[in-house]
Order: C-alpha cells, then sequence, then structure tokens
C-alpha cells in the first residue's frame, strides 16, 4: 500500500514541479505519469477523465490528480495526489511573485516568462495530435473534423466555456439511442 502510495505521490510531485503555465499545460505531464510511465489509465480513460474534468469548476489539474489518486489510491491516493500537486505550485508561485515583486522590470525575469511558452506550445501540439488520433480511431477522420471544427467554432467563435460543449456533447452521447444489432450480427 505504502509502495503504490509513494509512486503516486512522486508521480504528481513531478507534474506539480514541471507543470510551467498553469493547468492545460500540465494535462500532458499528467498523462505521461498516468497512462505511459505507470500504466494506471489508458487513452480512452484518461480522455474521459480529461472530458469530465473540463465540466467542473476549478483547476482541471487538480480534479485530474484527485480522480486518478481515488482510483489508485481510494480516498488516501486522491488526497496524497492532491497535495502532491498542489503543494509545489503553492511554493513555485510565492516564490515567482517575490522574484517578480523584487525584479520584475528586469529582462531575465521577463524572459523567464517567454522562453517556457514555446516548450509548453510543443507539449500542447503532441496533446492535441494523440487526442486526434484516437478520435480519428473511434470516430472516423469525418467526423472527428466536423465535430473539431463545431467544437472549435462554438469555443472561440460564440465564446461558448468548453465545459459546455463538452457537456452538451456527453449528454448528446447519452441521450443517443443504442443500436441494436441485426439479425445477421447477432448470429455471426
Amino acid at each position: 500500500m505504502w509502495k503504490r502510495q509513494t509512486r503516486l505521490f512522486m508521480a504528481f510531485l513531478r507534474v506539480g514541479l514541471f507543470g510551467f503555465g498553469g493547468g492545460p499545460s500540465m494535462i500532458p505531464l499528467v498523462r505521461r505519469e498516468a497512462v505511459q510511465r505507470h500504466a494506471w489509465l489508458d487513452d480512452n480513460d484518461f480522455a474521459d477523465v480529461l472530458a469530465i474534468g473540463n465540466t467542473l469548476p476549478g483547476p482541471i489539474v487538480t480534479k485530474m490528480a484527485g480522480y486518478i489518486g481515488y482510483r489508485v489510491g481510494g480516498p488516501l491516493g486522491s488526497i496524497n495526489a492532491v497535495v502532491a500537486v498542489t503543494v509545489p505550485l503553492i511554493l513555485a508561485m510565492i516564490a515567482m511573485l517575490g522574484l517578480y515583486a523584487r525584479h520584475g522590470d528586469q529582462r531575465w525575469v521577463q524572459g523567464m516568462g517567454q522562453g517556457v511558452i514555446p516548450v509548453v506550445m510543443v507539449m500542447m501540439a503532441q496533446l492535441t495530435l494523440d487526442f486526434f488520433a484516437k478520435s480519428r480511431a473511434g470516430l472516423g477522420w469525418l467526423a472527428t473534423t466536423i465535430l473539431g471544427i463545431a467544437a472549435g467554432g462554438l469555443i472561440y467563435g460564440l465564446g461558448l466555456h468548453p465545459g459546455l460543449v463538452i457537456g452538451a456533447l456527453l449528454i448528446a452521447a447519452l441521450l443517443r439511442p443504442m443500436r441494436r444489432p441485426s439479425a445477421k450480427e447477432s448470429t455471426r
């Protein structure tokens, strides 16, 4: 039990320590730990956790840490993962705000924030490509492209919150009638 809790703590501590840029930029780090390194979730489960987490209020990474921690280590695992991901963020925020308050007008401080942006951009692009491939495998490229364009239009064109778009898709999927297998399919 303690070995599992230690692995869980260290995984989310890494996310908290290296998650520059806040919530969305930390999602690829959570995926790396939960799916690739420890295999606590597969890509489908991760996508579900991400989708549901986006519909709930609050920071996405703490919601994901709480769920994954609970799944891996129960209530203690949930608390463990949330503490591991948030404590480094709190300490880093205090340190960075102190640094910025003292030296914010200097170029090297301004350059620190600008230097991280390309790295976060690459991480988000990789996550986008991975999700596109996963969606294309399940829905096909045409449906994935149409849904992606429609979601982009609703979010960026109309200014709808992503949680509303995801929530609407989840409700539509739940209300969609189940396709009954034909007589040929059920005899195979």
